[in-house]
């Protein structure tokens, strides 16, 4: 058995910004800044940008807990009006997910799951705007249980063995992203990394970061299911 872990933005689509805009317009409108200029957000959970993007204008810890529920309650709000609002460019599906993502479910030794730093709701809300149910992942580890990316490589390990009713080894996970950060959060626990380049890095910085293997995109189902399933 396999279980793979999929990341959403940048790796099952593109947002094209709109969670961007999104989580600046509820940090200016919970806290009067948006963070400081050049704040990357690629690879990182939803509490874990509020905190940089505070912190690095001024907040105490103290000061980010007390307003980090109405940031997020924000960006929820915000994120619906993003991905909804007409005059935005429409969020799209990345190519080969489709297939890839049908191609594990019929797959007798695959368990389909996310593993992503979006909070849990906002994970559906984007898969929804590209005619995914988010029902189809069996498991998840999302930004809303662990602002620290790494500890949800351990938690969705956790979920797949409750799940499966087993106790479900390193060596069965495998995570599918686009970031350095994914990468790490499957070494974390031991995890093989697939990188695809669909997000901000290249194929060759996705390898020297220590994925296993990396793809350009998902294209190749044949090719992406031997990855997952033998390395």
């Amino acid at each position: 058995m396999r279980v793979a872990l999929f990341d959403i933005d940048g790796t099952i689509l593109l947002a094209h910004g709109a969670g961007s805009r999104a989580m600046r317009r509820a940090l200016h409108e919970v806290a009067g800044t948006t963070g400081p200029d050049g704040l990357h957000y690629a690879g990182k959970t939803d509490g874990q940008i509020v905190r940089e993007a505070l912190r690095g204008s001024g907040f105490s810890d103290a000061d980010v807990d007390a307003r980090m529920q109405a940031v997020l309650h924000r960006y929820l709000t915000h994120l619906d009006r993003e991905l909804e609002a007409a005059s935005a460019e429409p969020v799209e599906i990345l190519k080969g997910v489709p297939e890839l993502l049908a191609a594990c479910e019929a797959h007798d030794g695959v368990l389909l799951g996310l593993l992503t730093g979006n909070l849990s709701i906002g994970a559906a809300r984007k898969l929804r705007a590209v005619g995914l149910d988010s029902a189809r992942f069996a498991i998840g580890a999302f930004g809303s249980d662990s602002e620290h990316r790494p500890q949800l490589a351990a938690l969705a390990r956790e979920r797949a063995g409750a799940f499966l009713g087993r106790d479900v080894d390193a060596a069965s996970c495998v995570v599918i992203g686009d970031t350095p950060a994914d990468v790490a959060c499957a070494h974390a626990i031991g995890a093989r990394a697939i990188g695809v380049a669909t997000g901000n890095f290249t194929r060759a910085a996705l390898l020297e970061c220590g994925a296993h293997v990396a793809f350009d995109n998902l294209g190749d189902t044949d090719a992406a299911m031997h990855a997952i399933l033998h390395g």
